[in-house]
């Protein structure tokens, strides 16, 4: 690795303070590029950067390696150790509906958990927990049992210089009483394994995969459709997914559109002649 590219991944850690994942990312993509082009990365030009795209097929991953090339010549260039400021536009990608279930799917999924072990009750407690609040996955996992006061949750969010509360449905509020009361171990965090240990990411993906089939993201969708559905108010659903930017939450508008399509092809009255 370069120390131009040390630099810079000492800089996203302690002067950005970015999640765990978005550095580990950086960093994998980074290293990627500066091992195809077999040489220090501020040595890269255009040429470099487009002939290390072009072997990536898949749209998003190059987009979101672009990202990290893009971030780090803005960086580059901000320390004068390059007079050129590489800015190559992202692919576009096709718009695409977040997929999302709906309450019925989950209910029933929940309620067919058969509880034998006070491990079950977490699974259940869980699953309603993230459908209940929309929280990224990794903040369920950080989510400790004091940040939980009168039917709210305060979310650290990835940065941790920022928060938010979000309401939890009483549904999810029983189910998380029920498992505390039932779990055998004493622990800060809200949801951990066998050992008392805090929950892991791949756990909690075999969870959701086990019992509906989708990892825990499709959860946050649909309660963000819901709401959408329901006639929230985009800029509530953005502050309740903490999305920095409402373009993020736009998306959803895209199922509030199909929505409002259904409901004309199933009432409006010119739509009805032609049944």
């Amino acid at each position: 690795m370069s120390r131009y590219l040390e630099a810079f991944l000492e800089y996203l850690q302690i002067n950005k303070g970015v999640s765990k994942n978005t550095y580990n990312a950086y960093k994998r993509d980074l290293l990627q590029f500066e091992e195809f082009i077999k040489k220090p990365i501020i040595q890269a030009d255009n040429m470099d950067i487009i002939s290390f795209l072009s072997s990536i097929d898949n749209k998003r991953s190059l987009n979101r390696k672009l990202s990290a090339i893009n971030s780090f010549f803005d960086f580059a260039y901000k320390k004068e150790w390059t007079d050129t400021k590489h800015k190559i536009k992202q692919a576009k990608i096709p718009k695409s509906l977040p997929k999302f279930l709906t309450k019925e799917e989950i209910l029933n999924a929940v309620n067919s958990i058969e509880v034998k072990k006070w491990f079950d009750l977490r699974d259940k407690a869980m699953i309603m927990f993230i459908y209940a609040t929309g929280l990224r996955i990794s903040e369920v996992l950080n989510t400790k049992i004091s940040d939980i006061e009168n039917g709210w949750v305060k979310v650290t969010m990835a940065k941790g210089e920022k928060q938010r509360v979000v309401p939890i449905a009483e549904t999810a509020l029983k189910l998380l009483e029920e498992y505390l009361q039932k779990r055998p171990c004493q622990s800060e965090y809200l949801f951990v394994n066998k050992n008392c240990k805090p929950l892991s990411r791949i756990s909690a993906f075999n969870i959701t995969k086990k019992y509906l089939n989708v990892s825990p993201h499709v959860l946050r969708h649909s309660f963000a459709t819901a709401l959408v559905l329901g006639g929230a108010d985009l800029r509530v659903v953005q502050e309740l997914l903490g999305h920095s930017s409402l373009n993020t939450t736009q998306i959803y508008t895209h199922i509030q559109k199909e929505n409002l399509k259904d409901t004309v092809l199933k009432y409006h009255p010119l739509e009805l002649m032609e049944n």
